[in-house]
């Protein structure tokens, strides 16, 4: 595996929640540098150190709620 894909989302406590796409990968932070880091420690508890990705992508997402 050379990629990991992460869904990123606002927290309602504030800060982030971050979960892998196909893994069962969670983490949050209050940052998006504690994020980094949070994600790669993720990653190194969940693989092998054979079979870490090389490549983490984050996917932002953010929801927005408008009153018509």
């Amino acid at each position: 595996m050379n990629e990991i894909i992460f869904l990123v989302e606002n927290s309602p406590e504030g800060g982030f929640t971050a979960s892998a796409l196909g893994h069962s990968i969670f983490t949050d932070a209050e940052t998006t540098d504690e994020l980094h880091t949070n994600v790669r420690d993720a990653i190194a508890c969940h693989f092998d150190p054979t079979e870490k990705p090389g490549i983490i992508r984050l996917q932002f997402v953010r929801e927005e709620v408008i009153h018509a």
